[in-house]
């Protein structure tokens, strides 16, 4: 599961990390909720580009675009067989960057938030789908994304059984590469992350509310998991 997130880079860390050939002015967001526009990364033209997406996938085929707050997160292990998301695990692959993403303790009755990161400070490269959809009278179009889940490893699986698909520099030019891939080519890239490249902290409850944003979303409290 992934419901909260952090996109606070700089335009040099994107450039550099996923080597971009332009990159958008980004303002810090410390606290980005479903339905909310999200920076994702995919290939048009030959080239890495930055685009904004809908966050919450809807089908091109959809009547209406309410399907999305049911369409955050796609199993990894079944988003190429799926209605909603098979067309675009086919072609419509990009990247969705982060700082780092949220996710809260629910013992105790008392929901406390953690941030995890990679312990390299580097930006997380989220794998996510992406679609376009035209609402039926034509009047709209709407760009949307999901973000790929896959069984947590440590630390997460301490707070939540799935977590983000997250992958590697090395992955990058398969996975946006919109001419295709073998589908258990792609399949195989989508596999819990490594030991050793995440952490996390607790945080304040602040960031519990999805209209509360910047960087105390993120500064560490007294706790422990």
């Amino acid at each position: 599961m992934c419901g909260r997130f952090s996109q606070t880079f700089s335009e040099r860390d994107l450039l550099e990390y996923f080597h971009l050939a332009r990159c958008l002015s980004l303002e810090p967001r410390y606290n980005i909720a479903p339905s909310m526009e999200v920076a994702a990364l995919r290939e048009e033209e030959g080239e890495r580009r930055l685009v904004f997406l809908h966050w919450g996938l809807i089908p091109f085929w959809a009547r209406d675009g309410k399907i999305g707050y049911r369409t955050l997160n796609a199993r990894s292990e079944t988003a190429h067989k799926t209605a909603s998301f098979r067309a675009a695990f086919r072609s419509r692959r990009c990247l969705i960057p982060a700082n780092g993403f949220y996710e809260w303790d629910k013992k105790g009755g008392t929901r406390q938030p953690w941030f995890i990161h990679r312990v390299d400070g580097r930006p997380l490269a989220l794998a996510g789908l992406w679609e376009r959809w035209q609402d039926p009278e034509g009047e709209r179009v709407i760009e949307s994304c999901t973000i790929l889940t896959v069984s947590a490893a440590e630390p997460v699986a301490r707070l939540h059984d799935r977590m983000p698909v997250i992958l590697e520099p090395e992955g990058f030019d398969c996975w946006l590469d919109p001419a295709g891939q073998e589908v258990e080519t792609l399949r195989g890239m989508l596999k819990p992350v490594a030991t050793g490249v995440l952490s996390l902290y607790p945080v304040s409850p602040y960031v519990n509310k999805a209209g509360n944003e910047g960087a105390e979303c993120i500064e560490p409290v007294d706790n422990e998991p």
